[in-house]
This record gives C-alpha cells, structure tokens and sequence, in this order.
C-alpha cells in the first residue's frame, strides 16, 4: 500500500508530517511518498531510522500556504505539493493522498485533477463524531461545499451511509438531517426540500436532527451544507478547548480539587482522548474519484500518523468501489 502524503502541508510542517509519517510506517507498515520541497524534507528524514524501501520523497518546489486564495493558488502554483501529490495519486500505482494543508487548495485540486464519481455532484468533507453511546457517527459536509443544493444532501447521505457503514463497522446505519428544529417545515428552502428528498429517496431518513443531538448519537449519519457544518465544527472545537482550559484554572486554584484529579487522571486522560481531533487524524473527502484525506492544519505528528492510518482503513474496505456503487443507485 502507498500512500502520499503532502510533506508541506499545516502549520508545522514539515516537520510534523515526516515525524506523523515515519511513525505511520513503523506502525502500519505502509510506504509513504512525501511531496515537497526535497532537501527539508530529506533534512528531516534524516533526524529518524526507518525501513528505507518504505519512503520515497518528490520534489515539489511551491508551497500553498494556508491563507492563499484555494482556486488561484491551484492555478497559480502548479507545482506545489498538494497539486503533484494529488496528480501522483491520479496516476495510478499509489492508493491514498493525505494533507494538513490548506483545505480549499485541496478539495479544488481534488476536484480539478481527480474528478467526481459518476452520480455526485459536489465533494463533502466527513468527520468521525463521538456520541454519549460510545459509538461514533459520521457527519457531512464540514466546509467544502457551502453552497448546497438538496441534491447535494441527498448524495452525501448516501455516502456517509456507506463509509459508517464500512469503515465505523455501523449496521444499517440511520440518516438525520441538521435542522433548527425537528419538525418537518423548519429551516431555510434547503433544509425544507432536503427534507422532502431524503424522505422519498433515503430509506434510513429518521428525519430532521438539531444541532444539540450531534453528539447523542441519535443518527448515526449527519446531512448539512458545509456552510452549517463547518460552523457546528469549528463551534465544537472551540468549547471542548475552552472547557479543558476553565476545568485546569478552576482545578488549580483548590488543593482540594487537585488531589482529586490525580485521583480522576486515568478517567480524565479516556475522556480527553474520545474528544482529541489526533486520535482520528483526518477527514476523509467524499465524492471526488480517489481517495483523500485531509487532516487539521494544526496537526501533531501522532495527528499525521492517525490520518494515515485513516487513509489505510478506507483502502482496506475498498471505500471508492463502495460509493461508486451507491452513488449510482
């Protein structure tokens, strides 16, 4: 199995993506092709001891940085990383691409270079969600389309299903429908005429689902246009960081309470753990004819690694030929 891997993609690289990666090769035992400007990549390789035969290193002289324009940075830097890394993967002989870099480069190339899947219209970033039931859920789309139409909602349904299905080992998962309200006319014209299809087309439709129930566990496959998703997203993000700054303050300021969570480490440490964007690496990008990954501009090495290891399990269960294959229906 290969995977590429964009050498220059986030905020730290590329440091932190050849780290994430020669640890995804000792671990998963996967060769990995890193795409990016040859001697710091090289220059890094060299800090770490691993199966030689299992990394090969492309040159690419342009970096997309994170606050470049997504379409005219694609145009404009054609021989970037994310552009060759995703090229290489449209070539055949290699089985993933991942990238901590800039999100909108990377659905556009993906988009551009790869193409769509016949029976998709638009790609849809998906995200693993923790739920109270100790099982996770699948949402989409988290930013990368945020002008949808029900359509599209109809066609992400579908492959949410298939990758719950799949990769989260999910049994006839369910299907719900990100709404201000659960009653079948709230929203705005698209939630309403989403409703209407899925209803018709999506036989696992429970129906409208509020932005409180996410984490419940109530659907196991979450529909919404990126513009809300992204939004729930980055809202999420932001109040479990807040919460784990409050409780540390509030903790240290009473003896008391700090004996108490020397006591609470090992739950505190599972509970961190379900919550940690690291532990499940990236977000898989659905609907376009390959298969990517894109992973946090912030990741850590074991954030890397984890993408990889996400990148892996779609090429094990065959992820694409499963959605070509609903995508049709």
């Amino acid at each position: 199995m290969k995977i590429v891997v964009d050498a220059m993609g986030g905020d730290y690289a590329p440091q932190n993506v050849v780290a994430g990666s020669v640890d995804a090769i000792k671990e998963f035992q996967v060769s990995i092709t890193l795409v990016g400007q040859q001697d710091r990549v090289e220059a890094e390789l060299k800090k770490y001891s691993y199966p030689r035969g299992m990394v090969e290193v492309i040159h690419a002289p342009e970096v997309v940085a994170m606050d470049d324009h997504a379409i005219a940075s694609i145009r404009q830097k054609r021989n970037s990383s994310i552009t060759i890394g995703i090229e290489f993967l449209k070539k055949g002989g290699y089985d993933a691409f991942v990238s901590a870099g800039n999100t909108g480069a990377v659905v556009a190339a993906s988009t551009f270079v790869l193409g769509m899947i016949p029976g998709v219209d638009r790609p849809g970033i998906g995200c693993v969600i923790p739920t109270l039931k100790k099982k996770f859920s699948f949402m989409i789309d988290m930013g990368a389309n945020t002008v949808s139409k029900p359509e599209h909602l109809l066609q992400y349904s579908k492959m949410a299903r298939v990758y719950a299905q799949a990769v989260l080992g999910i049994d006839k998962p369910s299907v719900g429908l990100l709404n201000i309200g659960t009653e079948e006319g709230k929203g705005t014209g698209l939630e309403r005429e989403a409703y209407k299809l899925l209803e018709d087309r999506e036989p696992a439709f429970i129906g409208n689902l509020e932005a409180n129930e996410i984490f419940t566990g109530k659907a196991n496959c979450i529909v919404c246009d990126g513009y809300a998703g992204n939004v729930a997203l980055k809202v999420s993000e932001g109040l479990m960081e807040s919460i784990a700054i409050l409780m540390k303050r509030e903790i240290q300021k009473n003896p008391i309470a700090i004996l108490g969570a020397f006591l609470l480490k090992t739950t505190l440490s599972e509970a961190k753990k379900s919550i940690d964007y690291s532990e499940y690496g990236g977000a898989p990008l659905l609907g376009v004819d390959g298969l990517v990954i894109i992973s946090h501009g912030r990741s850590s090495p074991k954030a890397i690694k984890n993408a990889i290891r996400s990148a892996k399990r779609e090429v094990e269960h065959n992820i694409l030929a499963k959605m070509k294959e609903e995508a049709v229906r």
